[in-house]
C-alpha cells in the first residue's frame, strides 16, 4: 500500500468528491451529542507504513491482547490500527482513532462477520457481504448503478458492499490497496479500513474536534442515531470490552 495513493484518495476535490455532501452537510447550530468525538483508546505501536506484505501483520501482538475482550476478530483489529496509523503518518491533521472505525465497522458488518462470514489472514472477507438494494424504498436511497460497480452487474440499484459498507461510486474515489496485494477490493478488510479512514479524513478534517467528528460521521451516514451509536461502541472499545 503507498500512503501516498491513500493521500490522493483524501485530497480528491470536485463534485464526484462530494458525494454524500449534499445531503450529508452538517448544520450550523445542531446540537452536538455528549461524548464526541469518543476516546482514542490504547495508543497504536509505530510501524513501517511501507513495509512489504501485508504491512497490519506489524501489530498482530498488539491486537491479539486486546481483540478477544473487545469481542473482536484479531485480523479486523489490525485492519482499524494499521488504518488510524497510517492517517496518523499520513494526515497528522486529521486525528482518527482506530476505535471510531472499529465502531463503524461493529455498525456495518459486525467486524466482517455478518451472516457468517470470515476474515482470512489477508483481510479479505468471505462471502462478500453487500447491503440492501439502494431502490429509494423502505427510507433507503436511491442510487443507480450504472456500470455492476458493486461487483454483482446483476442489478440496476448499488448496493453498499463489504466490512465497512460502500457505495460504488464511494469506493471508486476513495479505495486503496492497504496489504499490497495489487488489487483494491472493498471486501478486503484491510483495503475498507484505511478507504475508510481516508473518507472520514477528507469529510471531517480534524477529527478529535466534535465538529469534524459529526461532519465525518454525518457524511459516512446521513443519521444523528448512526452517530450516536457508532460513539457508543467506539468508548467501549476504548475502554476495552464491548457493549
Amino acid at each position: 500500500m503507498s500512503p501516498v495513493r491513500w493521500l490522493r484518495a483524501v485530497a480528491v476535490i470536485g463534485a464526484t468528491a462530494l458525494l454524500m455532501a449534499s445531503s450529508c452537510s452538517w448544520q450550523l447550530g445542531t446540537p452536538i451529542p455528549d461524548g464526541v468525538p469518543p476516546p482514542a483508546g490504547d495508543p497504536v505501536p509505530k510501524i513501517d507504513t511501507h513495509a512489504k506484505g501485508r504491512p497490519a501483520d506489524q501489530l498482530h501482538e498488539w491486537a491479539a491482547k486486546r481483540a478477544p475482550a473487545m469481542s473482536m476478530p484479531v485480523t479486523a483489529l489490525e485492519a482499524y490500527a494499521y488504518a488510524a496509523r497510517v492517517a496518523e503518518v499520513e494526515n497528522p491533521d486529521c486525528h482518527i482513532a482506530w476505535t471510531t472505525l472499529a465502531g463503524i465497522g461493529q455498525v456495518e458488518s459486525h467486524h466482517g462477520t455478518y451472516r457468517g462470514a470470515v476474515i482470512a489472514p489477508n483481510g479479505d472477507v468471505t462471502p462478500p457481504i453487500r447491503g440492501v438494494r439502494l431502490d429509494g424504498t423502505n427510507g433507503n436511497l436511491e442510487i443507480i448503478d450504472n456500470d455492476g460497480g458493486d461487483m454483482d452487474g446483476d442489478d440496476q440499484y448499488a448496493r453498499a458492499m463489504g466490512p465497512m459498507q460502500f457505495i460504488p461510486d464511494t469506493w471508486k474515489l476513495y479505495g486503496v490497496d492497504a496489504n499490497n496485494d495489487g488489487i483494491i477490493s472493498p471486501d478486503n478488510f484491510d483495503d475498507a479500513a484505511l478507504s475508510a479512514a481516508g473518507y472520514l479524513c477528507w469529510r471531517g478534517k480534524d477529527m478529535a474536534s466534535p465538529r469534524g467528528w459529526m461532519d465525518a460521521l454525518r457524511a459516512y451516514n446521513h443519521s444523528d442515531q448512526y452517530a450516536r451509536t457508532v460513539r457508543d461502541w467506539a468508548t467501549a472499545y476504548a475502554n476495552g470490552h464491548p457493549l
